[in-house]
């Protein structure tokens, strides 16, 4: 059967019919029909059952740990502290020429406060005994607890010490953190690094070290907790995993040492503040000793 050829006008018709079609269909009803709109997007949504993540609060309020506590005070921060030394971290560096001194008030010769002083001025129930209420008017201002700028980059909660400058820092978020004057004995300048709070103690026990008794055969080789003991109100005891430092950051009954060098002991704070201190720092609380 013979097939006249297309010509070149009659094939651009029908392939223009041919694209033509569908445009034409879509219009009938029925036929293709539109996709419904479309809602914007939610955003990400929680999973089902699921509790959102609470804001975190710079630092958790904490109950007063006797009636009449005062709250830190609403102060404009003092200038800026420079950043904890990165040396001050790794294993615990001991001095060769630390040795323990034996002249505790308690065991030795005694340290008297100031001539015609009144340090106290009430006392703190705190049983089974009482903490005697410390006249802070009579302390340098630096030394006094306060809320401070500090840049550091360790987590909220670390405590820092710096015994040359006689101050521990209890770090908050925002590069802030409370700071405690501290007065420093010469075990406190004998070793430097990062431990952990390994355990704490209310009105501790103190136990000299066995070189100490070999010195001094007076020494008990316990004394019972209690206003008279060396350790005070509170102790920290810091350990490097299950191995206990003997570096202690404890009370002191004398706190015209603070922001002093004394003649032994390690951290020492006001028993008042130590108490306080207590009450925010758990075990395995992270320690950087600068």
């Amino acid at each position: 059967m013979n097939r006249k050829p297309l010509s070149r006008r009659k094939f651009l018709l029908g392939a223009a019919t041919v694209l033509a079609a569908p445009a034409a269909a879509s219009a009938q009803p029925g036929y293709y029909p539109p996709y419904p709109p479309q809602a914007p997007y939610p955003g990400p949504q929680p999973y089902p059952g699921q509790r959102p993540y609470p804001a975190q609060q710079p630092y958790p309020d904490q109950p007063p740990y006797y009636p009449g506590q005062q709250p830190y005070p609403d102060r404009q921060l003092p200038p800026g502290n420079v950043q904890p030394q990165q040396g001050g971290r790794g294993p615990m560096r001991v001095s060769p020429d630390a040795q323990p001194a034996d002249n505790h008030p308690i065991y030795g010769q005694p340290i008297e406060p100031p001539d015609g002083q009144q340090w106290y001025i009430g006392e703190i129930p705190d049983p089974p005994f009482v903490i005697k209420k410390v006249n802070q008017e009579l302390l340098n201002p630096e030394f006094r607890r306060q809320l401070v700028s500090y840049s550091h980059t360790e987590q909220p909660g670390t405590l820092v010490v710096d015994p040359k400058q006689h101050f521990l820092y209890l770090l908050r978020e925002g590069n802030t953190a409370v700071r405690y004057g501290v007065g420093v004995g010469r075990e406190g300048f004998g070793w430097s690094g990062v431990a952990m709070v390994g355990r704490t103690a209310v009105w501790p026990d103190w136990v000299p070290p066995k070189e100490m008794r070999l010195r001094q055969p007076e020494l008990p080789e316990r004394m019972p907790g209690g206003p008279n003991n060396p350790l005070g109100a509170r102790a920290l005891y810091l350990y490097q995993g299950n191995k206990d430092t003997l570096y202690r950051i404890h009370g002191t009954a004398e706190p015209w040492t603070i922001g002093t060098n004394v003649s032994s002991g390690c951290i020492r704070l006001l028993n008042e503040e130590i108490a306080d201190l207590y009450l925010r720092t758990p075990v395995s609380t992270r320690v950087v000793v600068l």
